[in-house]
């Protein structure tokens, strides 16, 4: 409910200040970029809670001027710093507030001896716990021109004080001026999303399901990432850690899904040195946040590292990018060099976080959004000229097939006892699905059956109920495969199912049905029950378990083996 009353709230907001911005508007944005003093330490505080520094009692010599209030020199480990600073007149504005971009990491603030605003908790040390890094307003009385305005800083973060824009604002003109921050920010996030929307959809109804799934993922994280940290965020879900959390896990889950999509354009050693990135950062993904939320260290002490982290696998991944350039196809150049401009953002964005360039705001989103509808693009043209390409493969094998048919009509490929397919037919047609599995890039599986116990079962009923065994499986088998799987009796009770574009997930359902149904099948033969005959079966998946189709064979016979050495009637 309250939820619902807070978003309504945030649109309210939005069009009041929309169309009537010009009419609230009374002063300008006023920037405290001057005038500024530190002291390091923490104050005395007396019995009613009043610290001592913001009262006089101290000396003036002890506080030293800074050009802006962040990471003085000579901190040597200190954890409290005060700041302070003497606010000008402020009688022309109407309802002024101190806006503050974010402060590491806890802070009390005091005009002179009264307390205006806190943010986080503080024990009797005088020490807190992360509490999230949204922006600050704070309301300043209207009569505290001339009068000092103290900053009360803990953090055992890598840095200690204010952070971004410090500027005095009108309050209305301040949330007009975060919405209008925030417009790129939520746009691109909304766009992110239905990108990565569309991405799963054509994961789920199209080829390239591997890259448009992976798409998906980042463009999710993407999204994930733009929202959390958008100002406009405070004013939908007043909650900073919940917001910091979801910025972590996306920021972090970003090299992941770029080195799940770079990898495959490798080859050899580069594919693998690509693939070890992106495990490593999933990896540090699930240690970094689940320390942090387990409370043995700060979420905010996982973001340097991670930046560290990120730089050097950046650097890798480029010198891996120059290193194959010339063997890389031209639409996966493409992807490489949106990539890059993605990269060399998200280094920008780590340089002006850490202080090594000037607060500014990087357009991250805009490489966000590139990268994204790139590998998007690129993968969507690939799988309409694929489309082409298999039309025209599908139009070849008709009149190949019409050929070969007439051929085979010539030969007895047929077994005689059961009415499949025999092995001089799957011998002769192997080759054709592997060499088509390899042009379409398709998946094939194939899997071997035995019937279990055979031997037996003829020395207790005999051959001729042997023979009436063999057909009963072999019209399960028709009824439970599709004409354009290939099913062949290669001999005595072993059997061969041969099954284009079938990854091993949906084979080995199939299969494991089929065994269900010969588990469950009574065999009867001149009236007479022999009982049933259970089944052991072994799976092979072209391109999943060898990059040989020619290796099927052998791979299936062993899974079959194994199936049987493991107690029979299952699937190896």
């Amino acid at each position: 409910m309250l939820m619902g009353i807070r978003f309504c709230s945030f649109w309210v907001v939005v069009l009041l200040l929309l169309f009537g911005s010009n009419s609230i508007a009374a002063e300008k944005p006023r920037s405290l970029s001057q005038g500024w003093e530190y002291r390091w330490g923490d104050s005395p505080i007396s019995v009613e809670g009043v610290p001592a520094w913001v009262v006089g009692q101290e000396s003036a010599s002890d506080w030293h001027s800074i050009d802006f209030p962040s990471n003085p020199p000579d901190r040597s480990g200190q954890q409290h710093i005060w700041y302070r600073i003497v606010l000008p007149e402020l009688d022309t504005y109407l309802d002024p507030v101190l806006y503050i971009d974010s402060i590491d990491l806890i802070a009390q603030v005091y005009l002179e001896d009264q307390r205006l605003y806190q943010f986080g908790e503080f024990d009797n040390q005088g020490r807190g716990k992360f509490a999230g890094w949204p922006w600050h307003m704070i309301k300043l009385p209207k009569d505290s021109g001339g009068k000092i305005l103290y900053f009360r800083i803990y953090s055992d973060y890598i840095d200690i004080g204010l952070w971004g824009q410090v500027s005095i604002f009108e309050r209305a003109d301040l949330l007009l001026d975060v919405l209008n921050n925030s417009l790129e920010s939520l746009l691109s996030s909304i766009t992110a999303f239905l990108i990565a929307f569309l991405a799963f959809t054509l994961a789920i109804l199209k080829g390239q399901r591997r890259r448009f799934f992976t798409v998906g993922l980042f463009s999710l994280a993407s999204a994930g990432m733009l929202l959390g940290e958008s100002p406009a965020r405070q004013l939908l879900f007043d909650a900073p850690l919940f917001w910091v959390y979801l910025a972590a896990g996306s920021y972090y889950f970003l090299p992941v899904a770029m080195g799940m999509l770079l990898a495959p354009a490798f080859q050899g050693r580069s594919r693998l040195w690509m693939r070890r990135i992106w495990q490593l950062h999933l990896l540090y993904l699930v240690i970094a946040l689940g320390i942090s939320v387990l409370g043995w260290i700060n979420l905010s002490i996982t973001f340097p590292v991670f930046d560290g982290l990120f730089a050097i696998t950046l650097f890798i991944t480029f010198v891996l990018i120059v290193k194959n350039i010339w063997h890389i196809p031209a639409v996966d150049k493409c992807i490489f060099i949106a990539y890059a401009v993605l990269a060399l953002l998200l280094l920008e964005d780590m340089a002006v976080a850490h202080g090594f360039l000037d607060w500014r705001q990087v357009p991250v989103s805009y490489g966000i959004l590139l990268f994204s509808a790139t590998v998007v693009l690129i993968s969507l043209l690939y799988f309409s000229h694929l489309q082409v390409k298999l039309r025209m493969l599908n139009e070849s094998l008709e009149m190949k097939v019409k050929e070969r048919t007439e051929a085979l009509e010539k030969l007895s490929y047929e077994d005689s006892l059961t009415g499949l397919k025999n092995r001089r037919f799957f011998d002769e047609f192997f080759s054709f699905h592997a060499s088509t599995a390899i042009r379409t890039g398709l998946p094939l599986t194939l899997a071997m059956c035995d019937l279990d116990y055979f031997k037996q079962f003829n020395d207790t009923y005999g051959h001729p109920a042997g023979d009436t065994a063999l057909k009963l499986f072999a019209d399960l088998l028709r009824k439970n495969f599709r004409e354009t799987d290939l099913v062949c009796r290669l001999g005595g009770e072993e059997f061969v199912i041969l099954m284009p574009n079938t990854g091993r997930l949906e084979a080995k359902e199939k299969i494991q049905a089929l065994l269900n149904q010969a588990r469950q099948q009574e065999i009867y033969h001149e009236g007479q029950s022999c009982g049933c005959v259970s089944v052991s079966a072994g799976l092979a998946c072209w391109p999943e378990q060898t990059d040989d189709p020619d290796r099927l064979v052998m791979l299936a016979d062993k899974a079959m083996y194994a199936a049987k050495e493991a107690g029979r009637d299952q699937v190896g």
